[in-house]
């Protein structure tokens, strides 16, 4: 997948005429070398581009209004770096629809105490001017998040750097196009979902085609095509003999349908998907192979017809994209000896983006969906810091759920399960993720990610103004469901303030 435009996002600096020329050429060349600064870093996920210093309120209007229609622009970073009468800045940010980072800092990391005379102390004003805007946003209720400090720290970078991957994933949420191949599976409640509220919560629009329309694509899929992948797949993965052989049959048919999704999916602009084991159609396998390698490439998933963890996955996706996210769902626990943990796993789904090592191309047979032996990549994912973060509909809203936890290598090997997985523990334990989990309401599909923290996720619910629940180290059950309550009141109130 690529997007038409190289993501950016625009540095604003705010100032007045009451400065006059020179002053204000110097806050350009200051503000200039602030957004070198962050650029210079390497650590952005995004272009940061400079704009000119905003000193009256026509021009912050017109800035903030190019913003919302350019389709390159993922959000704003808004600096006052002197005294910025705030009362220019309403109707602009009133008039503002992309996300807001207040950034509150100035150029000098130190202050030169024996030189300062009241020409630093006025072009120094940065102390001053925020407080006036940061009222304003707050005195209209405009979402942002406030970063303060010196743009050398690496803790302000890393935290503009997710606020940044935050609005990259919201950003990619806004245009998404999804399709699901036939319906969810039948009797299950939580996949169920408002899809038109999703529209208007979260920009996605969420279609569904018949699995048939998607076998016609697969069937016309060339010999060359499918050579092509089954070459590409010997040289990326280890490829179990019998798929050489006398199943050799079985991977060119997972070729077939990889090129058939691949293309359907091209041609119509669409971004993730959802497949159904209960509603094949004409499809000889359930897809496996297929959904994890387009997973890979950056397209959101959902087994079982999930939209909601399939559009969540495509913009976690656009937050990372250089890997480590995948579908995936707690399959079953660890409960002792020796520390607790859970066995995430799916039927066949789960992205080799989160592998350790090269995954092995296998076939299996699969004792659901009344079809031939599915071929999918086996792998352990790679040990480390992750979270997993579901999307439930609670029907006056929707709710993000997330868990922190530490992924760590089998405690033995398990040479007979056939499937992608993933074992960790989760913070702060697993009982107490369990009953948190549970009490939330959270869902049993999931997005897993190495790349994306609990932090990006905070900046990502406050864009999509979309409440969610973390499940950390210091969680207890009795304090998350006294945080379930207020914000269930929050949210009720907050709705019929609208």
């Amino acid at each position: 997948m690529s997007s038409a435009a190289k993501p950016q996002v625009w540095f604003l600096t705010g100032s007045q005429h009451l400065y006059g020329p020179e002053t204000l050429e110097q806050v350009a060349s200051q503000s200039q070398r602030i957004q070198r600064m962050l650029s210079d870093s390497g650590r952005l996920a995004a272009e940061l581009v400079w704009q000119p210093v905003l000193t009256d309120s026509a021009a912050i209007r017109q800035t903030l209004e190019a913003a919302n229609t350019d389709p390159a622009c993922v959000g704003v970073i808004a600096w006052m770096h002197t005294f910025s009468p705030a009362k220019m800045w309403i109707t602009g940010l009133d008039a503002l629809r992309k996300p807001l980072l207040h950034l509150h800092t100035q150029l000098n990391e130190a202050l030169p105490w024996s030189s300062i005379d009241m020409d630093f102390m006025n072009l120094n004003q940065a102390a001053h001017g925020d407080r006036e805007f940061a009222y304003v946003q707050t005195r209209i209720g405009v979402a942002r998040k406030t970063v303060a400090g010196h743009v050398s720290d690496p803790r302000v970078i890393d935290r503009v750097d997710g606020w940044l991957r935050a609005a990259l994933g919201q950003h990619h949420l806004r245009g998404l196009r999804l399709a699901r191949f036939g319906d969810n599976m039948r009797d299950v409640a939580v996949t169920e979902g408002d899809k038109v509220e999703a529209e208007l919560r979260f920009g996605v629009s969420v279609n569904t085609y018949g699995v048939n329309d998607l076998v016609a694509v697969v069937d016309a899929v060339s010999d060359a095509e499918i050579d092509r992948l089954v070459a590409e797949y010997a040289d990326l993965y280890r490829l179990a003999p019998e798929l050489a052989a006398e199943r050799h049959d079985s991977l060119r048919y997972a070729a077939r349908i990889e090129a058939g999704m691949r293309q359907f999916l091209t041609d119509g602009g669409f971004g993730a998907f959802t497949t159904n084991f209960q509603d094949l159609g004409g499809l000889r396998q359930l897809p496996g192979l297929a959904v994890q390698r387009l997973m890979g490439e950056g397209y959101g998933f959902g087994g079982e017809g999930d939209w909601k963890t399939s559009a969540l996955l495509a913009a976690v996706k656009a937050m990372s994209p250089g890997g480590g996210t995948s579908f995936m769902e707690d399959y079953t626990y660890h409960f002792g000896p020796g520390t607790p943990r859970v066995l995430g796993a799916h039927m066949l789904e789960v992205c080799p983006s989160i592998a350790a090592d090269r995954p092995s191309c296998e076939i299996h047979p699969l004792g659901i969906g009344d079809r031939e032996d599915p071929v999918r990549l086996v792998f352990d994912a790679a040990p480390g810091p992750a979270v997993v973060v579901g999307l439930a509909d609670l029907g006056d809203r929707f709710r993000l759920v997330a868990n922190e936890i530490d992924v760590v290598v089998p405690d033995e090997p398990l040479p007979n399960l056939p499937v992608a997985r993933a074992v960790w523990t989760p913070r702060p334990s697993l009982p107490v993720s369990a009953e948190c989990w549970l009490t939330a309401g959270g869902p049993h599909h999931t997005v897993f990610s190495s790349a994306v923290d609990a932090s990006v996720l905070r900046d990502f619910a406050e864009m999509t103004r979309t409440e969610l629940v973390v499940i950390g180290a210091s969680s207890t059950t009795e304090d998350f469901t006294d945080r379930l309550r207020w914000n269930q009141a929050y949210h009720r109130l907050a709705q019929g303030l609208r």
